[in-house]
């Protein structure tokens, strides 16, 4: 019998049973179960007698004839209950015969310990508030088949106790990032996922169409324009914490839809945004428990980007030509594609023989100005711009700018990004920055790298619950 057929029997097997329990008088899809207590409670708060109602999904058990062994399994873990003719009443435990492992089943009892020390709750009335008609994975052997995994993200949860414990400290670390940036007097906002202009980024947006107003709408690559309009309306320290979309590659650092944090503080510059960013992850390695191999000793290094291309590339790297450094990088092991520009030739170096190999946290500062067109430029050197690039384990985290306010500069650089082309410039947003933008420090953090580091994972999609995979 193959394993499609031995699971149709079963399903069959589930099917008959839901029957019988209808048949019964009773129901295999409960509704409201009020509980008294967690797995996590019943444990942690045990009390030898204590009347407890408790509910979850059964995920293990043992018949032994007139008393049954089993562990019912919620969010916070799992809990052995004991099931006895006596106790339960013959009705009752008669209906037993029709519970399988996965059902969802809601108790009530008493605490008690057993002969080999295990707390349990000792059964006196049982409910049936779901009955699971698919069994699921093998509890010995979990669901190890990764594209599955993705695709029945709610199978991987209930087998895999390491991937719940992933998305627990997920949650944990958004909800402690609010927390910080709250008390630090920042407001969180929300700002347009539809825009008419996909500014903010160079990045290939999503592009939709509003059939009421019928215009050409795109999904945003990046909140950034939005929050700096709320500088120049006077929120003066703002974050947002939401999607951003790119119509590009997928990889293990990268998914088309993602989740950003962007922070903005007037009157503050890149090396402010620095200090709080360290702060902020710093205390998110702290509270998650981190586990891994990486130094998060402070004060984390900061050290200039021109610097690091003359250590890993020759202290002449910058005085030699163009073409010969093509001719250099190329022997270094860096793949120059044709047509690259002088300066994308530079950042291959440093994306490769730099970023590449950074573990512990490390800030890159005074980039060229070039790839970065939305920042001030240095005071003393007109070429770079006062922005950091925050690596870790090989991935940037976190860029973080002394932002352009200067309204002029900002749509020349701007025109040069979008070619000359005019009608792709943000007219709005520049028309907000002729208003006037106090100086301010911005940054960005991407929460699903910065939780793949805090907990190891190896991939992107291990981070995200619902990551985007093609169609079987």
């Amino acid at each position: 019998m193959t394993m499609m057929n031995e699971t149709n029997a079963l399903i069959e097997q589930r099917l008959t049973k839901r029957a019988k329990l209808l048949e019964s008088g009773a129901t295999p899809y409960g509704g409201r179960f009020d509980t008294t207590d967690t797995a996590a409670t019943c444990l942690s708060q045990f009390q030898e007698g204590r009347q407890v109602r408790y509910a979850g999904r059964m995920i293990t058990r043992r018949d032994m004839g007139k008393t049954q062994f089993a562990h019912l399994q919620d969010s916070t873990g799992r809990v052995q209950i004991f099931l006895h003719k006596n106790e339960m009443g013959e009705a009752a435990f008669e209906m037993l015969k029709q519970v399988d492992m996965g059902d969802f089943l809601g108790v009530e009892g008493t605490l008690f310990t057993t002969k080999t020390g295990e707390h349990s709750i000792r059964v006196s009335s049982l409910s049936v508030l779901a009955k699971s008609i698919r069994p699921l994975p093998d509890k010995w052997c979990g669901l190890e088949d990764v594209e599955v995994r993705y695709r029945q993200r709610y199978l991987d949860l209930v087998s895999n106790p390491q991937v719940l414990d992933v998305f627990k400290k997920r949650i944990q670390i958004i909800r402690e990032i609010r927390a910080q940036l709250d008390a630090k007097g920042f407001s969180e906002v929300e700002t347009p996922m539809m825009q008419p202009v996909a500014g903010g980024a160079a990045a290939q947006p999503f592009q939709t169409h509003h059939n009421a107003l019928d215009m050409k709408l795109y999904l945003r690559i990046a909140p950034e324009l939005y929050l700096k309009r709320l500088l120049v309306g006077g929120l003066e320290k703002v974050y947002e914490i939401n999607r951003n979309f790119r119509n590009e590659g997928i990889s293990r650092k990268h998914n088309p839809e993602f989740t950003m944090l962007e922070i903005y503080q007037a009157y503050a510059d890149f090396e402010i945004m620095a200090d709080l960013v360290e702060g902020l992850i710093s205390h998110l390695v702290e509270v998650t428990g981190y586990q891994g191999s990486i130094d998060w000793t402070r004060p984390w290094p900061r050290k200039k980007y021109r610097d690091v291309i003359r250590e890993v590339a020759g202290a002449d790297w910058f005085d030699i030509s163009p073409e010969q450094r093509k001719e250099r990088a190329t022997s270094l092991g860096v793949e120059i594609i044709p047509g690259l520009e002088d300066f994308e030739v530079t950042n291959q170096i440093f994306e490769k023989l730099v970023e590449a190999k950074t573990v512990n946290p490390v800030f890159y500062t005074h980039l060229p100005v070039e790839l970065v067109p939305l920042a001030k430029q240095n005071a003393e050197d007109p070429t770079l711009v006062d922005v950091y690039e925050l690596i870790i384990n090989g991935a940037e985290i976190s860029p973080g700018y002394s932002e352009l306010n200067d309204p002029v500069v900002q749509r020349e650089r701007l025109l040069h990004q979008a070619g000359g082309e005019q009608h792709k410039l943000d007219e709005d947003f520049l028309t907000a920055l002729e208003h006037g933008m106090p100086p301010a420090g911005g940054v960005g953090i991407g929460i699903d790298r910065l939780v793949m580091t805090l907990t190891g994972a190896e991939s992107i999609r291990d981070v995200i619950l619902f990551p985007l995979l093609r169609q079987s």
